[in-house]
This record gives C-alpha cells, sequence and structure tokens, in this order.
C-alpha cells in the first residue's frame, strides 16, 4: 500500500509516465492498474464515451483474476449503457461530479441512480465501496468514466474509500484524462488512415483492424512471456505493436483498383503486383523516429512471409525493391524468409490476419465455420505459421474470442 507522499510523489511523474503510452487500450490498462494501486482497490473499470453513451471498455479484478489457473487472463463482456442518471456511472458522466458510495447495497431510497448486482450474481463477487470520477478533457467535456471497486485494508477486507482518497483521485483523473484523449486522437488518426485503405480495399474496415491488434498483442505477450522477456519491454513493445498491426496493409493503398478491387482470381502478374503492398507499406515507414516506426516497417513488410520460407516479398531492400546482396533467387527475385529470419511482429500478425480474414465475412466471400477455421491453422503449423506461436493460439482461444466479440462487424 502506498503511502500519502509516495502518492505524490507517483503523482509528479504520471503524467510524464502515462504520455509514453501511445496506443488507447494499452493506456486505459495501465491506468486502470495505477488508479487501483493509488488506492488499493481490488477492481475497476473505464467507461469511454460514445454520444450519448458510455462504452463498457476495460475491466479489472484481482478476486477473479486469483481464482483462474496461472497465466489465464479474466474474460469479460463489454456493453453499452445510456449517459442518465439511472446508474451510477451515467449518473457521474450526467453530472460530471464524482461518487463515492461506502455501500452500493445501501444506497439511499431517495437517490435517483440505483446498483445493478447482476455482475456480483453470475460472477459470485461481492461488490461494496465503489468511488466513480468523471474523466473530463480540459474544456470540461466528458471524455468517460473511472470507477475503482472495494478499496482494501491490509487485511484484504473490503472498506469505504476515503476523503484522501478521493482527493488523489481527482487529480489522478485529471491527468489520465489528458493522456487518454491524446491516445484518443492518435486512435482516431490511425482509423482514419484504415478508411483511407478502406476505400481502396473493403477488407480493411476498422472492426477487422482492431480484431487484428488485439490478436497479435495477445499472441505476442504469451510469447515474449514463454522467452522469460522483462515485463518492461514487453510493455514497450506491445505499445508499439497494436498499432503497427493495424496498419499492416496500409501499403494497398498504392496497388491500382483494377487489381485490389477484381472480383475474380489474379493473373500472375496481378499476383505479382499485389505482393507489393508490403513493400510499398513499409516504405512508408523507412525514415524510423520511433519504435513504433521501427515495428510498423516491420509487420507491413514481412506479415505475409510463411515460416516455410515461400512467403513473401523475402530478403528485399524496401529503397529499391530488389534483392538483398547473397539473397537472390536464381531468377532475380529475393529469396523469403523463413522460420525465425522472421521477425516475431510479422509472425505474430501473419496469424492474427490470417485468422481474422477466414473468420470475418466479406462481400465476396461468408466467414467460415469457427471449426473451419482452426483446423486450418492446425495444419499450417510449421507450414506457414510459426509452430509455437500456434500452440499458443490454441492455449489463447478464449481470450482471442472475446477480442472478436468486442471489435464486431457493424453489419453483424
Amino acid at each position: 500500500m502506498l503511502t500519502e507522499k509516495e502518492k505524490l510523489d507517483k503523482l509528479t511523474m504520471l503524467g510524464i509516465e502515462l504520455n509514453q503510452v501511445k496506443d488507447l487500450d494499452i493506456l486505459m490498462e495501465r491506468v486502470l492498474l495505477d488508479a487501483r494501486r493509488f488506492v488499493n482497490a481490488d477492481a475497476g473499470s473505464i467507461y469511454i464515451r460514445d454520444e450519448d453513451r458510455l462504452n463498457f471498455t476495460y475491466t479489472q479484478n484481482d478476486t477473479l483474476q486469483n481464482r483462474l489457473p496461472p497465466g489465464e487472463k479474466l474474460i469479460y463482456s463489454t456493453f453499452t449503457i445510456p449517459i442518465d442518471k439511472k446508474s451510477i456511472a451515467g449518473y457521474v458522466a450526467t453530472t460530471g461530479r464524482l461518487l463515492n458510495l461506502p455501500d452500493v447495497y445501501e444506497i439511499e431510497p431517495t437517490a435517483p441512480y440505483r446498483f445493478s448486482n447482476k455482475f456480483d450474481k453470475t460472477s459470485g463477487y461481492t461488490t461494496r465501496s465503489v468511488f466513480t470520477v468523471p474523466l473530463k478533457t480540459a474544456r470540461g467535456d466528458i471524455l468517460g468514466i473511472l470507477q475503482i471497486i472495494n478499496a482494501q485494508n491490509e487485511a484484504k477486507q473490503s472498506i469505504p474509500f476515503s476523503k484522501d482518497d478521493e482527493k488523489i483521485m481527482l487529480h489522478f483523473a485529471s491527468i489520465a484524462a489528458v493522456a487518454l484523449e491524446r491516445a484518443q486522437m492518435t486512435r482516431a488518426i490511425l482509423l482514419r488512415m484504415i478508411r483511407m485503405s478502406e476505400l481502396r480495399d473493403p477488407k480493411e474496415t476498422g472492426a477487422h483492424v482492431n480484431r487484428v491488434g488485439g490478436y497479435a498483442l495477445e499472441l505476442y505477450e504469451q510469447w515474449a512471456r514463454r522467452q522469460q522477456m522483462a515485463p518492461k519491454e514487453i510493455d514497450r513493445a506491445r505499445d508499439s505493436l497494436r498499432m503497427a498491426a493495424m496498419l499492416h496493409d496500409v501499403g494497398k493503398v498504392a496497388i491500382s483498383d483494377i487489381i485490389l478491387k477484381k472480383p475474380g482470381r489474379f493473373s500472375n502478374d496481378e499476383y505479382e503486383i499485389m505482393k507489393q503492398h508490403t513493400v510499398l507499406g513499409a516504405r512508408l515507414f523507412l525514415d524510423s523516429q520511433s519504435d513504433f516506426d521501427e515495428t510498423a516497417m516491420q509487420v507491413a513488410l514481412t506479415h505475409h512471409e510463411r515460416w516455410d520460407g515461400k512467403g513473401y516479398p523475402g530478403y528485399v531492400d524496401v529503397s529499391t525493391n530488389a534483392a538483398l546482396p547473397g539473397f537472390a533467387l536464381p531468377d532475380g527475385t529475393p529469396r523469403g524468409k523463413k522460420g525465425e529470419e522472421i521477425p516475431i511482429f510479422g509472425r505474430v500478425v501473419a496469424l492474427a490476419d490470417v485468422f481474422d480474414a477466414l473468420s470475418s465475412a466479406r462481400v465476396y466471400k461468408e466467414a467460415w465455420d469457427e471449426s473451419q477455421v482452426l483446423d486450418i491453422i492446425e495444419k499450417e503449423a510449421g507450414h506457414q505459421f510459426d509452430p509455437e506461436l500456434v500452440e499458443i493460439f490454441f492455449s489463447s482461444l478464449n481470450v482471442l474470442r472475446s477480442i472478436q466479440e468486442r471489435y464486431r462487424d457493424k453489419t453483424e
């Protein structure tokens, strides 16, 4: 448990630390974890505003997490609630004022809001103290809601949140809101780039790239833990990877509509042109200025390489599109990268992209049945895909399904 001095010292560094996190989803995870640590809370959630509704976006719960086997993640459902005074979160979003409830099962009958115990009943969890604070932009607009649940004493018993907790969390919320607003702007820019691609290629939807980003993040995190990588190194890579995975096919904006939107099979010449989207995408990030640029270039260039070396574009000079010295095949084309020659970011996005492409309906095809998709992925272990990543894929299937549900296509 942090002392008051430690909390104040931490707050002074918090803005700098949070603004180093660029991806919105990863930032929400970090914000919620830090908030809970500040007031020693067992659980918490973040709601993000979407016009006149609040999207239940992210949650953590130590009690429920500890009931799971080691390494298994907590699965939760996403939902939306109206911004009105009938719910606790809705009331705080409507009024813009914090709400500190010592026991949600003893809310005054005259209060306009009510606590829904549906989650407690289905999960076997007991919610008691709930602190809800608005996340406001610099203009005073409500960005979302931060809700912290069950303050704990040293004996791990639930206690009310104190007045000191209120002061600390108000400061925390103002700092977190600035970082979240910036991350939302970054996500919006990425999605605008995706919409630009979508105008050219109907497969590149916002939902598709968010799913690919989520899948890639989960696969990479589990792989990195197996490699016993340092947590700080994993966190740094995750931040860049999720955004880079969303832009894996950005190079398609440079491919002709005649090829990109062709309804039938490509000719050999058309396929060779289509394959160039990997090099063209990587070329956008040649002037690398950050970890994200380097990761995005790797992902764009290598997400169509195959474990067996039969993928593309292979060992190519991105700036000239020629085979690198010593890696040209007899016909002059670059040799494909194989096995661990392929960067891990390219390997995870390759698997994530194929899983989503097969699982999703498109204007030219129906979604495959999940059993068919899983059968293909299993058969391609050691051929198209890294066999260790396929093993991780199947061990993480419940988490991947939850990501799939969270970012469903709007037409579904």
